[in-house]
């Protein structure tokens, strides 16, 4: 399908509608509400207008207790009406938006990392939480008035049908502007403008959330003044396109008044020249005057609706246009059980990067059985982490084949494949939460004795006894005062408890010093001393345990002697 037709307003709006189906029940509820309030609000002024010509001896029919009664009630509704409306609306889009956020983190979960490369953090964490918020408008707020927009009108169109035909031919023409042509200009001519805005604001919140997690560098560089001109830029292009969004806001909020005082007049003018003919019904225009100006100010509410649309539509789009994104892996639909995984072997493969076209691996061909550590070197860029990433199946290869048993990659499993393969990467992420739950990550349901095993053998556990809270000690206080050493001892434990048949390291010991580097490498070698182990690294000393020790050359593997490796 087309970019345009796909984000089209109404092909975005029936998605929505269909996203609905999960608490349409209470959005009935909700949209009922919203109707009987707004027909309510009908009553009240016509019911009103009874009692006051009752009053006024002009209506014979009825009694003051019938009238007044009526108009008691439907004011009655109204409260009543507005406060269930609001409740369950609320609810209903609360509902929908957790919902929405746990599938837009199932999405990013099978997007990851490959698609993810060239989103800014910031954006999709700006689409997780402001875009997701905005969208709440729309099945908290629009719903009721797209229907009411209908309904209103052709109670009032009735009415006037009654009091004489001249009436319909006057307000028809004005109702059609105000509740369908206006809204419609109104959305496609305001369409890019709430885009532009959303951009510009998930750009700014990228930028604070990336000057946040790198300020302590911005203080070390002196880079204030350069981050804050850019925060500057960034301001103004938002704040010019929030004004353009403001003028379109108050020009659809404004030009419908012209139109609700047009029918106002108009119906004061088709009155007159009824009277003028004899043929005028003057208990039927007084009560067609208050129920249609009731009527308008319940229709010209959609204006303001419209109006907010456009940042809600703008977010849809964003969201959907993630979601739709195709990931770069899928599994088969008959995926092959693994089992212990006893050899790997990677068969004259070849792989490149995006658009660029160069081949980081070329004719790359490596056969690793149960047991084995395979140390990987070679300069920046050549294609060392590549091969890691390629064995989890972040990405699917060009040419030629991963085999893992005997088995072709893509018929496996993922999640097996994933949950067999330990990963630890140079720099352990520690997540809020208790130092346990960090070290549980790949297996929540664990024990403490089988968390404390797993950091005994990582030997990290009596660094741990000597915390306050021990294993409930909060990351969050911690976190940023724990060496690189114990993040990575926290990183291996995380690694052993999932019971891994292979372990892959990406620059493990990037961040130690010789001295921890050599702790940490005797660490490894007692508790991983059974697993096959890819261990990648610019550093010769972080490889020297490795029973084998492969240099990459243009692509290829070649492997190299511990006298070549020394």
């Amino acid at each position: 399908m087309p970019e345009k037709s796909r984000y089209s307003v109404f092909s975005m709006s029936r998605r929505l509608f269909h996203m609905a189906a999960p608490v349409k029940g209470t959005l009935t509820v909700s949209t009922l509400a919203s109707i009987v309030g707004n027909l309510s609000q009908m009553g009240l002024m016509g019911f009103g207008a009874l009692t006051l010509l009752f009053c006024c001896g002009r209506l014979p029919t009825g009694s003051l207790g019938l009238w007044g009664g009526l108009t008691a009630l439907s004011a009655l509704l109204i409260v009543l009406c507005r406060y269930v409306e609001g409740v369950v609306s609320h609810a209903g889009a609360y509902a929908l938006l957790s919902h929405m956020r746990t599938h837009l983190f199932v999405t990013l979960r099978k997007l990851a990392p490959a698609c993810l490369m060239d989103r800014q953090k910031g954006d999709i964490l700006n689409i997780a939480v402001s875009d997701i918020e905005t969208i709440e408008f729309f099945f908290a707020h629009t719903i009721g008035p797209l229907f009411t927009v209908i309904l209103l009108p052709c109670v009032t169109l009735v009415l006037a049908f009654f009091v004489h035909p001249l009436f319909v031919a006057v307000l028809l023409p004005i109702y059609l502007i105000i509740s369908v042509g206006f809204p419609l200009i109104a959305v496609k001519s305001g369409r890019r403008i709430g885009e532009r805005y959303r951009e510009h604001l998930g750009g700014l919140k990228s930028l604070v959330l990336e000057s946040v997690y790198g300020l302590r560098d911005i203080q070390i560089f002196d880079f204030a003044q350069a981050r804050m001109a850019q925060m500057e830029r960034l301001n103004g292009q938002l704040n010019r396109a929030s004004h353009g969004l403001t003028l379109h806001r108050q020009t659809v909020s404004s030009v419908p008044s012209f139109f609700v005082y047009l029918a106002r007049i108009s119906i004061v003018a088709a009155a007159s020249l009824l009277a003028a003919g004899g043929t005028v019904n003057s208990t039927g225009v007084i009560l067609l005057s208050f129920v249609a100006a009731a009527s308008f100010s319940s229709t010209q509410s959609l204006t303001m609706v419209v109006s907010s649309l456009l940042e809600t539509y703008a977010a849809a789009q964003r969201l959907f246009s993630l979601e739709d994104t195709l990931p770069a892996v899928t599994e088969t639909p008959s995926p092959k059980p693994i089992g212990p995984i006893q050899s790997i072997e990677f068969r004259d493969v070849g792989f490149s990067y995006g658009a660029s076209g160069r081949k980081v691996l070329e004719h790359f061909s490596l056969k690793v059985s149960e047991r084995e550590s395979v140390g990987i070197a070679g300069e920046s860029g050549i294609g060392k982490s590549t091969v890691l990433r390629l064995l989890l199946r972040f990405w699917d290869v060009e040419e030629g084949q991963i085999l893992i048993n005997g088995i072709p990659l893509q018929q496996l499993p993922l999640n097996e494949l994933r949950r067999r393969i330990g990963v630890l990467e140079q720099d352990t992420f520690l997540f809020g939460g208790s130092i346990a739950q960090n070290i549980a990550l790949g297996r929540p349901d664990a024990t403490m004795e089988q968390i404390e095993c797993a950091a005994r053998r990582a030997g990290i556990h009596d660094f741990i006894q000597t915390l306050p809270l021990g294993y409930h000690t909060p990351m969050g206080e911690m976190g940023a005062r724990l060496s690189g050493g114990e993040r990575q001892r926290i990183g291996i434990a995380r690694v052993l408890i999932t019971e891994p048949d292979v372990i892959v390291m990406d620059e493990p010991t990037s961040s130690l010093d010789v001295l921890h580097e050599k702790e940490f490498l005797q660490t490894l070698k007692t508790a991983c001393g059974d697993k096959m182990i890819f261990i990648v690294s610019h550093r010769s000393s972080t490889l020297t345990g490795c029973s084998r020790i492969l240099h990459l050359e243009q692509g290829q593997a070649v492997e190299l002697s511990s006298k070549d490796s020394a």
